[in-house]
C-alpha cells in the first residue's frame, strides 16, 4: 500500500517547493552540532507550531538510511502496535519505502504488534515527522509504529526491548523517532510545570519514571507510551545520555499563553 499524506496542507505545506522552503527555514540554524543517534523525540503539531522544534531535533542528528516512528493513536486502532510491512509512505517531497525485514523482525519478536495498514491511514501523528526525514536523508526506508493509548508499561517494556533485538539483529544504523506533544491546552505556568517533570525522567533515560509521572501527575502528554518504549528501545541499545534539545509552547508563536500546548525535542546517544 502507498499511503498517501492525510496533513499536507493542513499541518505543513502540502506543495513541494513551499514545503522545502519550510523545513530550509525550520532547521537553518540548528542550536546543536549533529550527532550520530539511538533516538530522538519531536513533536506532531502543525509546522506552524512545533516546526522549530522538530525542525531542531531533526537538523541536531544524522539521519541513517532506516528510521523507526513510533506515534501516538489519536482514535482507536485495531491492536497495541500497528505496524506497516509493506509499501510505501508518500509526502510532497516524494515516497519513502517501508524497511520490510526490520518490520518482519518486529512483527515476529513482540506477539502485541500486529501487521495494520489501515491504523495508519488517517493518524497524522507519524506523517508529520517523515517531510524532516526525507528533507535530510532523500533514501531513507522506514517502519512506521502506531501505538495505541491502551498500552501498558509492560506491553511498552515488551515492545522495546523487541524492537532494540531487531534493530541489533539489522545489523545497520537505524534512528528511532518518538513523536509526541507534551502538556495539551493550560496555561504557559501549568505547561512548563508539569512538562518539566516529564522532561527530567526523559533525561534521566528512565521509561518506567515517565509512564508513572505521566499518570501519577495527569500530564497531558500525548506520545508518553512511545516515548516510554523508545526509552527502552535505546537503554537496551546502549544508551547513556539524552538532550534536550529545545522546548517551547505554542504562546510563542500565538502570543496566547492563557491555553498553550508544550513541545520538546530530544537527542537520545
Amino acid at each position: 500500500m502507498k499511503r498517501k499524506p492525510c496533513v499536507a496542507g493542513t499541518f505543513y505545506p502540502g506543495q513541494k517547493d513551499r514545503l522545502r522552503e519550510t523545513i530550509e527555514r525550520l532547521t537553518g540554524a540548528p542550536p546543536l552540532a549533529k550527532k550520530k543517534a539511538l533516538a530522538v523525540v519531536a513533536p506532531h503539531a502543525g509546522y506552524e507550531y512545533s516546526g522549530a522544534v522538530a525542525g531542531a531535533v531533526f537538523s541536531s542528528v544524522e539521519i541513517p538510511r532506516t528510521v523507526v516512528v513510533l506515534g501516538p493513536g489519536h482514535r482507536d486502532i485495531g491492536s497495541l502496535f500497528a505496524v506497516q510491512k509493506e509499501g510505501s509512505w508518500l509526502t510532497p517531497l516524494g515516497e519513502t519505502p517501508i524497511q520490510a525485514d526490520l518490520a518482519s523482525s518486529i512483527l515476529a519478536l513482540c506477539p502485541s504488534a500486529r501487521e495494520d495498514e489501515r491504523s495508519h491511514l488517517w493518524e497524522h501523528s507519524l506523517e508529520v515527522e517523515l517531510p524532516f526525514i526525507q528533507f535530510f536523508e532523500s533514501a531513507a526506508t522506514l517502519v512506521p509504529v502506531c501505538v495505541s493509548y491502551e498500552t501498558e508499561y509492560g506491553d511498552l517494556e515488551g515492545f522495546g526491548r523487541a524492537l532494540a533485538a531487531s534493530v541489533r539483529a539489522f545489523g545497520r544504523p537505524v534512528l528511532i523517532v518518538a513523536s509526541t506533544d507534551m502538556s495539551h491546552y493550560v496555561t504557559r505556568e501549568t505547561a512548563e510545570a508539569q512538562d518539566r517533570l516529564a522532561i527530567r525522567k526523559v533525561l534521566d533515560l528512565d521509561p518506567r519514571g515517565l509512564y508513572d509521572t505521566v499518570r501519577d501527575h495527569q500530564i497531558s502528554m500525548c506520545g508518553y507510551q512511545p516515548t516510554t518504549a523508545a526509552l527502552v528501545a535505546a537503554g537496551e541499545l546502549g544508551a547513556a545520555k539524552a538532550e534536550l534539545v529545545l522546548y517551547q509552547t505554542s504562546g510563542e508563536r500565538t502570543g496566547d499563553f492563557s491555553q498553550v500546548v508544550g513541545y520538546a525535542g530530544f537527542r537520545i546517544y
